[in-house]
């Protein structure tokens, strides 16, 4: 994910931009790039937020469409899609400036014409493949930046940097519009979250390494520029990076950075295209644009959708030069970074309890509101055609919507949970979204699941029995754990099963209820070996949803002030119990302690038998609490003799003993090497 962002980044905005703003702001376009950061720094941190709570392909599209519904949605696909459409073709001009600098026979166009078709190609191997390339580029492309810089601070002429603080900030606020082009980068692996493994932790940890690495490079890079061409020669020069190392050490400095300069535009091309082609994919999903732009070869690609872009590219090229594309590609990109701190207000505000972003933005909502003012005031500065251009691509989404979306979309945005607060209607499927993603993401390394299974009350009833009398003895048992009165916990979970919130499929219940005055998640788990013949309406389980035979009850009581952790335990559950053979494993369990590790994570416990002829002899005949575990490590159930033991720390183990060992997936897998006679 560093990879894709950095290397989506460094490039225009390094090796060719600074000659164009320094025709505009002089050796104060160095406070220009820092300028254009801030407004970006709150659209960072909303994007991290919204990309890991909603992991979907078309980054600022989905998360606009859930947040403000598919008005605003179309609006932001389109314009997006045709902002990063725009900066990957001003990379490719600037492959032909710099191989122009070798190669003067050669004309631009049908170069980068060329490279549009290439990385067209390269980029239907999907994003794995292409991602590794990236990774090739941006490695060799950091080696020459900070080559270059090394080499050039030291060679510094001061006095070409006199000038600084003395220009109009008018012209720096202006040019830090032109240059916000050079950080767009940045949030494109949101746009591919959908095919990020780990989402919330990769997502913003790839976004802020990449800002910093991005804030430095173009800092102190255009600082070394400024201070070694003279301003004659630095004015509107699309080669500055070569003009300087062609001071700094010769020719053989200008064959360096002009290849580091095409790998760059090469990585920005690749990126552009990978990102860029998500957009019309995901819209196509939400039937916002045609069918078409949805297929996918069998690498999982969408084929049409990187044609046309590919497409549109080339024609940006014909029609534009640089200044004008590196503006367009500004201009609706700021303007789309406002949409996307609104669009966090909004989802925090409708109070959805599904959404559950891995990571928040904080200063809120003071982030946000400076993150959607400061924007629309840059594309002020930047004059009519950013106007113009950002005016009328709001118009085209408008009437596209109106003319083709309108009567294909049956969804409305989290917008409507807001209203509905004020006595007006909400979309519920946006609810049934979010809790599918829940399910999809899995738990959090903090969310106790493994211990509340553990930990879990278990009946196991041969009889036949109502639901009615379920509800009873799980109430029951739960209100012996938890400071709530039996009748209080049936009347909630009667009350769920009535509205269709206990969600139901393959065999299995899922009961629930959030409570204030509890501090940790409590479970009690029924087994009804004749089946109890319940109906209820799906909240998870969407097209898994039964009304057959239920065998397996989980009734799940949560503390009320963490909702997000509630719905990943269950959503833990239902992925268990979505296995087809869920039903005929769980009633040929043996006793309490298979039915749990039917449930627990394959990767966060393991299952010991004790014998003094096995790996697992040494622990025979010692207290638990004298055992060297690895740390979060903990026996959490005994097997012997066909009874089932609480451990303690002087419980003493034995010959025979089968212990269910939960933990940290390091910690288990050190567990199962050192005890376990596997080969």
């Amino acid at each position: 994910m560093y990879a894709i962002a950095t290397g989506a980044t460094i490039a225009s905005g390094f090796f060719l931009l600074p000659g164009i703003a320094f025709a505009q702001a002089g050796p104060a376009m160095v406070l220009s790039y820092i300028v254009a950061a801030i407004p970006l720094f709150p659209a960072l941190l909303s994007k991290a937020e919204l990309s890991t709570a909603m992991p979907r392909a078309g980054g600022v599209y989905y998360f606009l469409d859930r947040s403000m519904g598919p008005l605003m949605g179309t609006i932001g696909g389109l314009g997006t899609w045709l902002a990063l459409t725009f900066k990957a073709a001003f990379a490719l001009v600037g492959i032909g400036a710099y191989a122009h600098l070798f190669l003067p026979q050669i004309q631009m166009l049908p170069l980068a014409t060329g490279f549009a078709v290439l990385f067209g190609i390269i980029n239907f191997l999907g994003a794995k493949k292409s991602g590794i390339i990236q990774a090739v580029f941006v490695i060799g492309l950091l080696l020459v930046v900070g080559w270059f810089v090394g080499t050039g601070i030291p060679s510094v002429n001061h006095a070409n940097l006199a000038g600084i603080f003395s220009q109009e900030w008018g012209a720096v606020f202006a040019t830090a519009g032109l240059v916000y082009v050079s950080y767009v980068g940045l949030t494109k692996i949101a746009s591919i979250s959908e095919e990020v493994k780990n989402p919330e932790k990769n997502i913003p940890l790839g976004m802020f390494l990449a800002l910093g690495t991005a804030l430095i490079i173009y800092v102190s890079g255009t600082y070394v520029m400024v201070g070694v061409i003279p301003a004659e020669n630095l004015t509107n020069n699309i080669t500055p990076v070569a003009a300087a190392a062609d001071i700094l050490v010769g020719k053989w400095g200008v064959i360096v950075v002009t290849i580091a300069a095409i790998f760059a535009f090469f990585s920005v091309a690749n990126a552009g295209i990978l990102s860029a082609s998500r957009y019309p994919l995901a819209m196509s999903r939400d039937h916002l644009v045609p069918p078409l732009f949805r297929v996918l070869t069998k690498n999982q690609v969408p084929q049409n959708s990187i044609i046309l872009t590919v497409i549109i590219i080339i024609l940006g090229l014909i029609l534009f030069d640089a200044t004008k594309i590196a503006k367009l590609a500004s201009s609706f990109q700021l303007l789309l970074f406002a949409m996307n701190c609104l669009a966090v207000i909004i989802m925090r505000e409708s109070q959805i309890e599904s959404y559950d972003p891995g990571f928040r933005s904080p200063l809120y909502p003071w982030m946000q509101i400076f993150g959607i003012i400061a924007p629309i005031w840059l594309i002020i500065e930047m004059g009519w055609l950013s106007i113009i251009f950002s005016t009328g691509i709001i118009a085209i989404g408008i009437l596209w919507y109106y003319k083709y979306a309108q009567h294909r979309v049956v969804r409305d945005g989290a917008i409507y949970h807001i209203l509905a607060r004020l006595g007006e209607r909400r979309f519920e499927g946006l609810d049934r979204e979010l809790r599918g993603i829940l399910k999809e993401k899995g738990l959090r390394e903090e969310d106790p699941f493994d211990m509340v299974i553990a930990s879990a009350t278990i009946i196991d009833s041969n009889r036949k029995l109502s639901f009615e009398e379920v509800v009873h003895q799980a109430a029951t048992r739960l209100s012996h754990r938890i400071p709530v009165a039996g009748k209080l916990l049936i009347e909630g979970f009667m009350q769920g099963t009535r509205v269709g919130a206990t969600p139901l499929s393959h065999g299995a219940a899922l009961p629930h209820l959030r409570l204030p005055n509890i501090d940790l998640p409590q479970m009690v788990i029924v087994r009804a070996h004749k089946g109890v013949l319940i109906e209820v309406e799906d909240e998870f389980l969407g097209e898994n949803a039964t009304k057959n035979v239920v065998y397996a009850f989980f009734f799940l009581v949560s503390p009320e002030k963490n909702p997000g952790q509630h719905l990943r335990i269950l959503a833990q559950i239902a992925g268990h119990v979505d296995d087809d053979d869920f039903v005929h494993k769980w009633l040929a369990a043996g006793n309490e302690q298979e039915l749990k590790e039917i449930m627990l994570r394959d990767d966060r416990y393991v299952s010991l038998v004790l014998s003094s002829e096995s790996k697992s002899s040494p622990l025979i005949g010692h207290e638990i609490r004298k055992l060297n575990l690895p740390e979060g490590s903990l026996i959490a159930l005994i097997h012997r003799h066909g009874e089932i033991l609480i451990p303690k720390g002087k419980t003493v183990l034995k010959e025979g003993d089968r212990l269910t060992i939960i933990g940290y997936r390091n910690g288990i897998q050190q567990l199962y090497d050192r005890y376990t006679d596997h080969y």
